[in-house]
Order: structure tokens, then C-alpha cells, then sequence
């Protein structure tokens, strides 16, 4: 197992995109989110896998975490996004304590980021 490459939110949010499905029961995480149980549980583990991803808490520390696919250990919810990950050996890290990437830093990782699809695509 590949070990995975960590990235600050701003760089998912930035590159893959994520939106409401119009079907969405529920009004979480900002909108994005889809529940996991019901009819949301159902639009998530129906949609294409490469575009699912599941914001999970770890249980050691306050962070939170955005993993491609759909998990059901320690979930809070599914998003669905424009950009797929290929399930890519990627995580995206939620603060507690909110802070952005400089446009530079953000710039930066983005390139790291598409370096990581492009190589787990073509491994496809």
C-alpha cells in the first residue's frame, strides 16, 4: 500500500470541485455535503466511485480528513465533485484552527497534485 500524500483543504476545494446534488435530503457541510444513511447514503454508494470522497475523523486530535471513495469507518459524510481522483494515494487535512494557502503555496501544491493523478491515471 502506497503511502498517502497530504494536502492543506484548500487544494481540494480549488482543483476537484466539489457540489450539492440537486437530490441531496439533507443541507450539510456547507451544502456539499450528502448524509450517510437514507436517500443520500444511496446517491453516494450509487455514483461513479472515482468522483465519491468521505470526510472522516480520525479519533486522535481535532482535525478532520477528506479521503477519495466511499468509506464507511469513522464518516461524517460524502461529497461528490466535478474532478475525479482516480483513487489516487491523496488526503486532504481539515484544521481545527482554519488558516488558507498563500495564492503561491496554493499554486504550488496544485502542481504536486495533478504530478500524483497523472501518474496514478496512467497506472490505471
Amino acid at each position: 500500500m502506497q503511502k498517502a500524500t497530504v494536502f492543506h483543504e484548500d487544494v481540494f476545494y480549488e482543483h476537484f470541485r466539489p457540489f450539492r446534488l440537486p437530490q441531496a435530503c439533507f443541507d450539510i457541510w456547507g451544502g456539499h455535503g450528502l448524509e450517510t444513511f437514507g436517500d443520500d447514503l444511496q446517491f453516494a454508494f450509487n455514483y461513479d466511485p472515482d468522483y465519491v470522497w468521505t470526510i472522516v475523523e480520525c479519533g486522535v486530535g481535532p482535525d478532520e480528513w477528506i479521503i477519495p471513495g466511499f468509506h464507511r469507518v469513522n464518516r461524517i459524510c460524502f461529497l461528490l465533485t466535478e474532478v475525479a481522483h482516480f483513487d489516487a494515494p491523496i488526503e486532504f487535512r481539515i484544521e481545527r484552527r482554519p488558516r488558507s494557502l498563500t495564492p503561491i503555496g496554493l499554486a504550488r501544491r496544485i502542481t504536486t497534485l495533478k504530478r500524483i493523478l497523472s501518474k496514478n491515471k496512467a497506472n490505471d
